[in-house]
């Protein structure tokens, strides 16, 4: 049975879609929702997602060139960070539409080391050695773009189907630190929404029907490629910074 509760699962494998909706269709959206899917125990959550890359930036924008394969590492917080408050290091593949996380449960002196170039830090092996590897094809990955969002998320009772809702998704390219604020600049226009949709096979039929009812239509949208979109539009180019 479903609870709504994935925080801390440390494998998933899924097709995620992307939609943006107004402060009109995201309402509407809620309000059909009524019957099929509940919100999960946490409500409304700020995140904050840090990501790393390469110093040209390289990761991104071969994601942007939207290649069959792309991969991406980040590090997530449930609200801000202390130093020894639960964080997770997430590594996110997409092959031929299908999603592929791994994520371990950290702290952020243990992100450190592992950045420095230190093993055996993480209690899955299976899925320290994946970002062992990462971390060394890749090399010199450096913090790159701190994503934040509040977050509300939705299961469905005995089902796989999983939904959430992103108000306010904003961005920093500076003070990146999970320990700070959580404010940033804008990627959307005020009230603008991003609705994710995770299910493990096909999307059941009622909620494609309230998709099309709401002229609610699937975006290829990435947070981390808008923020580096706007940056370059703006001519602001990469620069070191410090991570956590």
């Amino acid at each position: 049975m479903a609870t709504g509760n994935e925080r801390f699962t440390n494998v998933m494998m899924r097709y995620e879609l992307k939609y943006l909706m107004d402060r009109g269709q995201t309402a509407y959206l809620v309000r059909q929702l009524k019957g099929h899917m509940e919100p999960d125990l946490y409500g409304k959550t700020t995140i904050a997602s840090l990501y790393y890359d390469t110093p040209d930036r390289r990761l991104i924008r071969t994601s942007m060139d939207k290649p069959d394969f792309k991969e991406k590492l980040r590090l997530r917080s449930y609200g801000p960070a202390t130093e020894h408050s639960p964080v997770f290091l997430e590594l996110k593949r997409k092959a031929s539409g299908i999603v592929y996380k791994r994520r371990v449960q950290s702290t952020i002196p243990e992100v450190r080391a592992f950045f420095d170039g230190e093993n055996g830090l993480f209690a899955d092996r299976q899925i320290s050695g994946e970002l062992n590897w990462f971390r060394d094809s890749y090399e010199q990955l450096e913090p790159a773009c701190l994503i934040l969002y509040d977050r509300v998320a939705y299961f469905e009772p005995d089902g796989d189907l999983r939904l959430t809702i992103d108000f306010s998704p904003r961005y920093r390219m500076e003070d990146l630190r999970l320990t700070g604020n959580m404010e940033g600049n804008p990627l959307l226009a005020e009230g603008d929404t991003i609705l994710e949709v995770k299910v493990q096979a096909a999307m059941p039929l009622w909620l494609s029907a309230i998709l099309d009812e709401g002229q609610i239509y699937k975006n290829s949208f990435s947070k981390y490629g808008e923020a580096y979109r706007k940056e370059q539009a703006a001519g602001v180019k990469p620069a070191l910074q410090i991570a956590v």
